[in-house]
């Protein structure tokens, strides 16, 4: 069953009432309060410009472990051999406008819309979006942004202007960063790789409800 919302109204349905596709509702806006709710809930938006707000909760989930993430041994071979530089939360805007603009061979466009880039932006000015840029000199080659909610990093998008660089990311955040889950949303054969496995939802909002609220 797919709801509206009421922009005047700050409430989410149960992510239980979700479709089989995931979509839950429809409507709303995307001002921090109404993010961090709908994070808080399992619930996160995924539109494009020619739609109106969509507003998903999967089930199952895909997620990753951090404790489970699979390396491989030639992945190994390029952290060791420091082929990339990281860090966090140095240059969020940049991060987020690469994963808009990058060429994506199974899709067209991008869901990331100027709304989305601003409101994501605002949650990174509040302390609760957060990013990991690689870089290989003093270029920008890779990185990913998500949401960090209770424990939780909701992962959002990632890009990669060379080889295994969103890899690398990927990795740092499983490895470096204090997290209980990375919530990848949806399937991919790349996540999959990487360690990814399905979550119930029932058990994924369980989880979420293990550190305090926001």
């Amino acid at each position: 069953m797919v709801f509206e919302l009421d922009s005047s109204t700050l409430e989410f349905p149960h992510p239980s009432y979700a479709e089989k596709d995931g979509l839950l509702a429809i409507g709303g806006d995307l001002k921090p309060d109404r993010l961090l709710l709908a994070y808080s809930n399992g619930i996160f938006p995924w539109f494009s410009e020619d739609t109106p707000i969509l507003w998903y909760a999967p089930d199952p989930r895909f997620v990753i472990y951090p404790e489970a993430i699979k390396v491989s041994k030639s992945m190994a071979s390029i952290i060791r051999k420091n082929t990339f530089s990281i860090s966090m939360d140095r240059c969020f805007k940049e991060v987020i406008q690469s994963c808009a603009t990058i060429n994506r061979n199974d899709q067209e466009g991008t869901w990331i819309t100027r709304d989305m880039m601003q409101a994501y932006t605002t949650l990174f000015e509040m302390g609760y979006a957060h990013s990991i840029e690689v870089w290989k000199g003093e270029a920008l080659v890779g990185g990913l942004y998500g949401v960090l909610i209770n424990g939780v990093f909701c992962g959002e998008s990632m890009f990669s202007k060379e080889a295994n660089a969103s890899k690398t990311a990927l990795i740092y955040l499983a490895k470096e960063i204090d997290i209980q889950l990375i919530d990848c949303q949806f399937h991919t054969p790349h996540l999959a790789s990487m360690g990814g496995e399905y979550l119930s939802l029932s058990d994924y909002l369980a989880l979420l409800t293990k550190r305090p609220k926001i």
